[in-house]
């Protein structure tokens, strides 16, 4: 499913990353724990093709994506990647139907399908009440919720993301914890998580532990 080999950056002097290796597969639940500064979220930003590497190579699905540009890597990440953020990043002046069905209109979607589509997830996700509703209009799971449908929509092979539960209650941050292994049961969806959540960590099919750009464990 990924596979990165070598993966080094750089901020001038600074290395962030010193040559880290990762395998994951289809349908596995990988945690990446470490302090501040290990350099989990600039790995996260390059697997995710946010960010390119200083050196090494990353495959998606058999696709290398390091060289990809301008359209042709817009219109790989909008096919093959979901996000969740830590901040929903959810647009204030659209409905929570209308924020979900934006990467399937930018996919080239037509709209009744993206439309009937952002529904399904979102009642699946506990949000048939809140389908027109704008995000200050929801509470903050509920948003985060809106966000992993977002992530879903266009049905991608991997889903990355970044403290996904860091500005969730205790409460919220369970339940969007168990969410993403019901994904992963019902659609073998493939999830790479950054958290500082102990309880999300265990949870997660592996661990992997960074310090100093490097994995340790």
């Amino acid at each position: 499913m990924l596979v990165a080999n070598n993966i080094q950056k750089k901020y001038g002097d600074l290395s962030v990353l010193r040559g880290i290796d990762v395998s994951i597969q289809t349908g596995e639940i990988v945690a990446i724990v470490g302090a501040s500064g290990a350099g989990k979220s600039t790995l996260l930003q390059i697997l995710g093709t946010l960010d390119k590497p200083d050196g090494g190579k990353v495959e998606i699905n058999g696709q290398e994506v390091v060289g990809l540009k301008g359209k042709d890597l817009a219109q790989f990440r909008n096919k093959n990647i979901g996000f969740v953020f830590q901040f929903h990043n959810l647009l204030p002046e659209f409905t929570a139907l209308e924020n979900v069905c934006i990467p399937a209109y930018l996919g080239g979607a037509e709209p009744a399908k993206a439309q009937a589509k952002a529904t399904e997830l979102l009642e699946r996700l506990g949000l048939a009440d809140r389908l027109h509703h704008k995000p200050s209009q929801m509470s903050g799971g509920e948003q985060q919720r809106t966000s992993v449908a977002r992530a879903l929509v266009n049905n991608p092979a991997i889903i990355f993301a970044d403290e996904p539960s860091g500005n969730l209650d205790s409460q919220n941050a369970q339940q969007l914890h168990e969410l993403f292994f019901e994904l992963r049961k019902e659609l073998n969806q493939t999830f790479v998580i950054v958290t500082h959540n102990p309880q999300l960590a265990a949870m997660a099919d592996r661990t992997l532990t960074m310090r100093d750009g490097l994995v340790v464990q």
